[in-house]
């Protein structure tokens, strides 16, 4: 759903203001990350967890039926003939505009093939594609891990990387091994909520910064120097410091792995041309899918077993983007979409 999202305000946003707007979606992520938060504060401590996620399911029944008010790209429409279509939109825009349509008539060619997988491994594009997998793969590794060991360190209470005995409850009964595995599942309290919503607000403190490294330094650039700013403050994370200093690091943490997906997302719906851009970007969420599938094992289970070897297979994976980000073959910022291969 972000993609599609993302790939059709990309195909009608100009060019000198994909750079701009795009990041500044991150706006309403952030307000509905934090609506989830203050709803579970309020929620799972009165009727439960369950409840919270039939709440939850609300705004996507509704934006499916929201869905039929969206107009269909005018870029999507050319490349398969439906220039009547196209000219609609268009004509919509020129209204909301106030302004008038230019003369003359849309021509493209109709391409009877689109949007074929073997396309993104085709010699102009294997590279490239290769690396964005690998980058998306990493930065949603990273995201989703952040956001589990914030919840892992507060449920843990770990500092300096040593568990607090106080917070452990141990389940006793039964001849399993299980119940005698130690279960540090408890309520959050109030405080831990707050952390989690000061944490979650740096979600948009790089936004400004963010925007003009991509609109300055480049997408390439700008999203190697955030990675490797990510990967840093996982090491980070292994510092005996105090609980606001905690608090302060998952701030920059959150800060910096919304900022890598705001400039993957621009690079990805940019460096792709119309027939394949829907099927970049979906493969490229797969991969996405596929590393937070993973952090859940590293930042739940392994971090149990070693914290700093949890920290150091973020921190590198992270490396590993920034390498990949920065040798990138193919720089978009200022580049106009491209609508055939």
């Amino acid at each position: 759903m972000a993609a599609g999202r993302l790939i059709i305000k990309t195909e009608f946003l100009p060019t000198k203001y994909r750079g701009y707007m795009l990041p500044l979606s991150q706006v309403f992520w952030l307000a509905g990350s934090l609506l989830i938060i203050g709803l579970a504060s309020v929620v799972i401590p009165t009727i439960g967890w369950r409840w919270l996620i039939r709440i939850a399911s609300i705004p996507g029944i509704i934006l499916i039926m929201a869905f039929k008010f969206i107009p269909e790209s005018a870029r999507f429409n050319v490349s398969t003939g439906n220039t009547q279509a196209a000219l609609a939109t268009l004509e919509r825009i020129a209204r909301m505009n106030r302004s008038v349509m230019p003369e003359g008539r849309l021509v493209e060619p109709i391409l009877e093939k689109r949007g074929r997988f073997a396309d993104l491994l085709d010699a102009k594009y294997l590279r490239t594609t290769l690396q964005i997998w690998v980058i998306w793969l990493g930065i949603s590794f990273a995201y989703y891990g952040v956001i589990l060991a914030s919840a892992e360190l507060l449920e843990r209470d770990l500092v300096c990387g040593s568990k607090s005995e106080s917070q452990v409850v141990v389940v006793t009964g039964g001849n399993s091994q299980e119940s005698h595995s130690p279960c540090h599942c408890h309520l959050f309290a109030p405080s831990d909520y707050r952390t989690m919503i000061i944490s979650t607000i740096g979600e948009i403190a790089l936004n400004p910064l963010n925007i003009l490294g991509i609109n300055f330094l480049g997408r390439r650039l700008s999203l190697a120097i955030t990675m490797g700013c990510t990967a840093l403050f996982f090491l980070l994370l292994n510092i005996c410091t105090s609980s606001a200093g905690l608090i302060g690091f998952l701030f920059m943490l959150r800060a910096l792995v919304a900022a890598n997906f705001n400039t993957i997302y621009i690079y990805t719906a940019e460096v792709y041309p119309t027939t394949m851009r829907a099927l970049g970007m979906g493969t490229s969420g797969s991969l996405c899918r596929i590393g937070a599938m993973v952090a859940p094992f590293i930042s739940q289970v392994l971090m149990s077993a070693s914290f700093l070897g949890a920290l150091c297979l973020f921190s590198s994976v992270c490396v590993v983007c920034a390498i990949s980000a920065f040798t990138l073959p193919i720089e978009t910022k200022g580049r106009a979409l491209q609508q055939i291969k």
